[in-house]
């Protein structure tokens, strides 16, 4: 695995990597939550910009300028709703990260930012969704990514406690196997 991971607690908008990721509605329009605030600290260019994708389903995946931000680029992602964890809510989650790496690997970016998808009012249980995250992450830079960094932005102590966790849960797994 050439790339490295790191969990941070902090504002996503303000990550200088290539490209953050916005965990997006299916509109695409900006809403609360992260989406507000990247689209608030991108500025009016972002929202027009996103007119012209035509939304996104959940999943998948889409890249815009960062305008304003620090971050040369937005990838934009639809997170699926948790509704129970019988509505294929996990392959879902994990396709957000897979499909926002291959388009950050497909334009040759060396460093992206994401926050925990999904987790906000979608009601995605965090503890699972970091294991989804940082085994979708684990998998893609170990394939061969040219990705040099990826960022795990946590809003709160408790966001960075869990996703640590896993973590270190993960790796001591990787190392006994």
């Amino acid at each position: 695995m050439t790339g490295h991971i790191d969990i941070i607690e902090g504002d996503i908008t303000r990550q200088k990597v290539d490209a953050i990721v916005n965990a997006a509605n299916n509109a695409l329009l900006g809403g609360g939550g992260v989406d507000g605030a990247i689209h608030r600290a991108a500025g009016p260019k972002l929202l027009a910009e996103c007119r012209t994708l035509n939304g996104c389903p959940t999943g998948e995946a889409k890249i815009t300028g960062g305008y304003n931000l620090p971050a040369k680029y937005v990838i934009h992602t639809v997170g699926p709703v948790w509704r129970g964890g019988d509505h294929n809510e996990d392959e879902l989650l994990a396709n957000c990260y897979r499909n926002s790496l291959n388009i950050a690997e497909v334009r040759g970016l060396k460093s992206i930012a994401f926050p925990s998808i999904s987790t906000g009012i979608y009601g995605f249980p965090m503890e699972r969704a970091a294991r989804i995250a940082l085994t979708e992450i684990q998998r893609h830079l170990a394939a061969g990514s040219a990705i040099e960094q990826v960022v795990l932005v946590c809003f709160g102590q408790r966001a960075f406690n869990i996703h640590q966790a896993a973590f270190k849960a993960m790796d001591q797994s990787s190392s006994e196997g």
